[in-house]
């Protein structure tokens, strides 16, 4: 069976509703109509119309503070609103567009420039619709898929652990048996890692309602440094070294710590050698704290800065271990939390890494 797309007029002079009342059932749409502004909330309420058509300019409650109305209204905020006016000062059309509007038609209505708009946003909204719709289930999938997966790797990793430190009885594990089995047990060890940063990553671009809270910069720092960090500063023989006073600033302490396991896991791994990392924060403009990570490498051309903080980008290509998600999820974080990341770098000079965050 096809919809038929329905559309609510709300308007109070009785001679535009009878011709929009007239061509639009004539162009095969089912036609509502509200005669004034809380009667059209209401309706819209109800309805559920697929778009409202919206004078501006009407007694007790005008189009504007209707349209502020809906789009404050869950029931109703998402429904395309197009404003109906004489009124053609900028100002007036910006002030709607700001409420949410998605359109102007400027009255005298022309009947064929109406159907057009018409026609042309309920297939726009549609298609979002559907996209949205998509998204979902391509979420719900992918989620699906990466905690089915963490199961059987995970299994996989423990037994070729277990082989390595007990062999079954009558077993000989020679050297190359060793290392296959190490490899066996690295491979699913990134392998899982590579699943968590996915999830992480499509969580945070999930997320619409963070609740933010002075943060203790130091101890996040510490406890990222000693629970995560420790094989790393072992392996490139690292060094860390914080500043003496944090200043206080908003944020989502888990999300934080991931920003800063991030940024100092890639300080050890490209650093110098052995890598040295200085950390730091000051106030900058906007009422904002700009965390950094200074490193000791060999630094970054402007081209590769240009390729940060995107997924799966990797610049190096050498041995050392990666998958090129943890920029990626650093500056979802980051921007989510109403902050700015970014890299300043001159070859041969190291890497500065910085993020900002809300200064309480």
């Amino acid at each position: 069976m096809t919809h038929t797309d329905t559309l609510l007029v709300i308007d109070d002079t009785p001679e535009n509703v009878t011709v929009l009342l007239t061509v639009l059932t004539q162009a095969g749409f089912e036609v509502l109509v509200a005669q004034e502004g809380e009667e059209g909330i209401q309706t819209a309420e109800y309805a559920q119309p697929d778009m409202i058509l919206l004078d501006i300019m009407m007694p007790f409650m005008n189009g504007f503070e209707v349209c502020q109305q809906l789009k404050q209204n869950l029931k109703t905020r998402n429904i395309p609103v197009i404003f109906m006016t004489a009124l053609t000062e900028t100002i007036d059309k910006v002030k709607g567009f700001n409420l949410g509007a998605a359109d102007y038609i400027t009255k005298p209505l022309q009947h064929e420039e109406v159907l057009a708009r018409i026609k042309a946003h309920l297939t726009a909204h549609k298609m979002q619709q559907r996209l949205h719709e998509r998204n979902l289930e391509l979420d719900a999938f992918a989620h699906t898929v990466a905690h089915d997966l963490k199961n059987p790797i995970s299994a996989m990793t423990s037994l070729a652990e277990v082989l390595l430190l007990k062999a079954p009885e009558g077993t000989t594990v020679d050297a190359r048996m060793v290392e296959r089995l190490q490899f066996i047990q690295q491979a699913g060890k990134q392998t899982i890692s590579i699943i968590d940063a996915l999830l992480l990553l499509a969580g945070v671009s999930r997320q619409k309602h963070i609740y933010c809270e002075d943060l203790d910069m130091g101890e996040i720092v510490q406890q990222v440094i000693d629970s995560r960090l420790q094989p790393s500063l072992e392996k490139y023989q690292g060094t860390i070294i914080p500043p003496t006073k944090w200043p206080k600033a908003l944020g989502y302490a888990p999300w934080v710590a991931e920003v800063w396991f991030n940024y100092l896991h890639n300080g050890l791994k490209y650093g110098g050698h052995p890598p040295q990392l200085m950390l730091g924060a000051e106030r900058c403009g906007g009422n904002k704290i700009r965390f950094w990570v200074q490193d000791n490498g060999a630094g970054l051309s402007l081209e590769a800065q240009q390729k940060l903080f995107t997924p799966f980008m990797r610049l190096h290509t050498d041995a050392v271990e990666g998958h090129g998600l943890g920029l990626s999820i650093v500056g979802q974080i980051v921007k989510k939390l109403g902050g700015e990341v970014g890299v300043s770098s001159q070859e041969g000079e190291g890497c500065l890494f910085y993020f900002t965050l809300p200064a309480v």
